[in-house]
């Protein structure tokens, strides 16, 4: 069994499994909209890792979704990102998220992104009602307001983890099965 080291309140992903064939990444708030909503500081940090994140991802073969909402450009030019443009401030509403997710067989979900009380968090919980295991990570997530980040964070991890678990990138990273090493040919 592997799971996400100091994932909070229980270890993720919850049948102990981080299986790289069943996540994806999906990155909310990811327009000019949310991210120049964050503090520049902050949402520059944000940026590098979710960067960061996805290039390692993407590595392992899992997809990466970005998600723009509301008409807004989407961040960046890696057209390995799949862009979802959602109608609303949660992911799933007015996109085809969930159906890209469930036609990869994808149901272990790392959500990060821009405006972590906003489309982050909205867009968590209703990937969680449709049924995903959900791991918000915290530091890859800008809050638009931080002193609203702590109550964010903890209204995922209530009653047991009522909207999945929080955990920090470099453990997810560290739980990722090593890559299959390439052939040498003579």
């Amino acid at each position: 069994m592997t799971t996400v080291a100091g994932t909070t309140p229980y270890a993720w992903p919850w049948d102990g499994v981080v299986d790289p064939a069943r996540l994806a990444l999906v990155v909310a708030g990811h327009d000019a909209g949310w991210s120049g909503r964050s503090d520049p500081a902050l949402a520059a940090v944000v940026a590098d890792r979710l960067a960061a994140l996805a290039g390692t991802l993407l590595g392992a073969g899992v997809p990466v979704l970005a998600v723009a909402h509301r008409g807004s450009a989407p961040l960046g030019d890696d057209d390995r990102v799949d862009v979802v443009r959602a109608a609303g401030i949660d992911g799933f509403y007015g996109s085809d998220l969930d159906a890209r997710l469930r036609a990869a067989r994808r149901d272990h979900l790392v959500v990060a992104g821009f405006g972590l009380e906003g489309p982050v968090h909205s867009t968590l919980r209703a990937a969680n009602d449709r049924g995903y295991e959900c791991l918000l990570l915290a530091d890859a997530s800008a809050p638009l307001d931080p002193a609203l980040a702590p109550a964010a964070r903890s209204m995922v991890e209530m009653s047991g983890g009522i909207f999945g678990a929080v955990g920090a990138t470099a453990a997810l990273l560290a739980a990722l099965p090593p890559a299959p090493s390439p052939e040498v040919h003579p």
